[in-house]
């Protein structure tokens, strides 16, 4: 595995200018960058930042966390500015704001994909690319892997899972194989490797995309899931709203669609006034605002998808808070 240090390093941040151009637009407010990854987005915003402003980072990754104290000793940003990491979801945004006493944010910033350390470290169990433990969480050190999920998921639930979180139309037959392979475990063992699950559904699956791995469905779903990832999402979006100061702005950097639609839906109905009863007698000064401004929805350059690929199917929405 790759030591903290270096990691910083293999990871090409997605949309980094473009995010934290729309992220800071005072330089002594109070950020959190929801997903520290390998410091690239905090980096940058720390560099816009003033003595007087103030970063906070979340990440669930041992690692991420060590690239973290790294970065704060070795990064003359750091300095600039105060930097806390902290060890945990976003999700757990709305206490961790309280225990460092901060009531109102300038800006916050999600980067909802999964980092290429973690993707191209086989002993994390991300991808089908290489053969390695099947873990897939983000912290390691907390919860239950793919491989113990599996291990005790019924018919219904991996179907479930497999279909909503992967949006694969063969969800029922993978899920059927994945129980049938537990039958056999006495002779196979169990299904603990990130090859075998990519072979079991390579022999399940018959027909996809062109140039889509047969696996990769599955594997999102798997991910997803054992991570809380679409039930964590909607949790820190209401909280970042809350505590978003006037003209405080999120932004949220999107990989796939089930993230954006959930992230589309929810500026849509804060930017939107509510609807009331037009026999209410109600004054056209006192009718209720919406509480944000969408900014606008963005995707990552030619040439940025050319120098990383992994940018194609990233999607940037930004809105302001525009009610106190």
């Amino acid at each position: 595995m790759p030591n903290a240090a270096d990691t910083h390093f293999q990871h090409r941040t997605v949309l980094l200018d473009d995010a934290v151009d729309a992220l800071v637009w005072r330089p002594d407010g109070v950020y959190v960058d929801g997903t520290f990854g390998r410091g690239g987005h905090s980096s940058a915003i720390l560099e816009r930042l003033a003595p007087s402003g103030r970063l906070i980072a979340f990440d669930k990754d041992p690692v991420a966390i060590a690239a973290a104290s790294s970065m704060v000793t070795q990064s003359a940003a750091a300095d600039r500015a105060d930097f806390d990491i902290v060890h945990d979801s976003f999700a757990s945004l709305t206490g961790a704001m309280a225990e460092r006493k901060v009531s109102a944010l300038s800006g916050v910033l999600l980067d909802l994909g999964v980092s290429s350390p973690q993707i191209d470290d086989p002993e994390r169990g991300f991808s089908f690319r290489f053969d390695g433990p099947l873990d897939m969480r983000m912290d390691s050190t907390r919860g239950e892997s793919a491989a113990q999920w599996l291990a005790r998921a019924s018919l219904d639930e991996l179907t479930k899972v497999i279909r909503d979180y992967g949006e694969e139309r063969f969800a029922f037959q993978i899920a059927k194989a994945i129980i049938a392979r537990r039958a056999e475990s006495e002779q196979l063992g169990p299904l603990t490797r990130t090859g075998e699950l990519a072979a079991l559904v390579a022999n399940t699956v018959k027909t996809r995309e062109k140039g889509q791995n047969p696996a990769t469905r599955t594997f999102q779903a798997l991910r997803i899931h054992v991570n809380q990832e679409l039930a964590e999402l909607p949790v820190t979006l209401e909280a970042a709203l809350a505590l978003l100061e006037h003209g405080g702005r999120l932004v949220v950097i999107s990989f796939h669609s089930l993230e954006d639609r959930i992230v589309k839906q929810f500026m849509q109905k804060h930017a939107t006034a509510p609807v009331l009863d037009r026999r209410l007698p109600i004054r056209a000064a006192d009718m209720p605002e919406p509480l944000m401004r969408k900014l606008g929805r963005f995707r990552a350059s030619e040439g940025e998808v050319r120098a990383n690929p992994r940018a194609r199917s990233a999607v940037m929405r930004i809105a302001e808070k525009i009610m106190p």
